[in-house]
C-alpha cells in the first residue's frame, strides 16, 4: 500500500495486528493521538481507550489498556498490557465490571485502582458497541 504505515500491536500473550494501514488513532496517557505516514519519531505511554486504524478504507477498532507506543520510519509499534477486538468483548461482563468499578470508586478504598477499572470497562463497552454500528 503506497503512503502507508506498518502497524504492529502486541500484548504479552499474542500479536494482535501486523499489517499496512493508512492511519492510526490511539489513546495516549494524556489524550488521543493520530499517526499518519511520515510522522516524526515518537515514544509515548498509552492510556486506556480505543485504538482505531484504517485498512483499505475500512476502520478497525481494538480496546487497549496501557503500554507504550513507538513511531519510527513509518512503523508504528504498540506494546500494550491488554488488547481486545470488538467481537471478543462480552458486553454484559463489561457492564458488570463497570458497575463494580463505579461502586468501588464511590466507596472508600483504592481510588486509583477503581478509576483504572472504570476506564477499562468503559473502553470495552464503547469498542464492543462500535462493532454493532
Amino acid at each position: 500500500m503506497a503512503n502507508s504505515l506498518d502497524l504492529e500491536v502486541v500484548t504479552p500473550e499474542r500479536q494482535m495486528v501486523h499489517e499496512q494501514v493508512g492511519e492510526v488513532q490511539l489513546p495516549g496517557k494524556d489524550g488521543y493521538m493520530g499517526v499518519l505516514p511520515g510522522h516524526a519519531p515518537l515514544l509515548s505511554e498509552l492510556g486506556a481507550g480505543a485504538l482505531t486504524y484504517r485498512v483499505n478504507g475500512l476502520v478497525r477498532v481494538l480496546a487497549v489498556h496501557g503500554g507504550f507506543l513507538e513511531v519510527l520510519d513509518d512503523h508504528v509499534r504498540v506494546l500494550t498490557d491488554a488488547a481486545e477486538r470488538a467481537e471478543e468483548i462480552d458486553v454484559e461482563r463489561a457492564r458488570l465490571a463497570l458497575r463494580r468499578a463505579q461502586q468501588q470508586a464511590a466507596g472508600i478504598g483504592d481510588a486509583t485502582g477503581a478509576l483504572a477499572a472504570l476506564a477499562r470497562a468503559q473502553t470495552r463497552i464503547a469498542v464492543a458497541e462500535q462493532k454493532q454500528v
